[in-house]
């Protein structure tokens, strides 16, 4: 996947073709992380410093190091060839923040979640919240250092996904590792025998 960047920042004018795809998961998956990781501008962030108040709502067990949080939206950009560009939405991981998530999914293609393999089930409503939107997902498991890896199969059976649900492993660190996770979305999206079907 290479990026092509115009000398000035901007978008070069051979661009056409311009998609919006969600970046979602539950609290302190690595959002943010992706987002920065893969954007080639300067990510917009808005992530503030966790509080002794937010302790109360923002569930910090199994959560290593955790001491910020996206209180609105991560923004990246990506180029892809001469005529497309993708833009890239993080949502914020807590409930609270339910109907900006809605107002994010507006116009988007469809949506990558990250999931903590340490913390399966705390993916299944972000999952739910995607298919009652209707959008189109791939999930990617982001392996922290030091994260279990499990088979596919099992994978696949915890997080109850379809046969044709793309899930792919990822590093969020890692470009070329998130590259290939955005790819396999943008790959389940624009899969012929899916569209027959949606």
């Amino acid at each position: 996947m290479a990026s092509v960047l115009s000398p000035d920042g901007y978008v070069p004018a051979t661009v056409r073709t311009s998609v919006k795809i969600l970046v979602v998961g539950p609290f302190a998956v690595g959002k943010t992380t992706y987002v920065g990781t893969l954007s080639e501008i300067r990510p917009l962030r808005t992530e503030e410093t966790m509080t002794q108040a937010g302790a109360l709502v923002d569930d910090l067990s199994g959560v290593r190091g955790k001491n910020t949080t996206t209180v609105a939206m991560d923004f990246g950009r990506l180029t892809i060839g001469d005529d497309v560009v993708l833009y890239l939405f993080g949502a914020p991981g807590q409930q609270r923040f339910t109907q900006m998530w809605k107002d994010l999914a507006y116009g988007a293609l469809g949506a990558l979640v990250l999931v903590d393999p340490t913390r399966l089930e705390e993916s299944f409503d972000v999952m739910g919240l995607l298919e009652e939107l209707g959008l189109p997902y791939a999930v990617a498991v982001n392996q922290f250092d030091g994260a279990p890896r499990f088979p596919e199969a099992e994978l696949r059976e915890a997080l109850d996904l379809l046969p044709e649900t793309r899930l792919v492993s990822c590093d969020a660190r890692d470009r070329g590792s998130s590259a290939q996770a955005l790819i396999s979305l943008v790959d389940y999206l624009f899969d012929p025998i899916r569209q027959e079907h949606s």
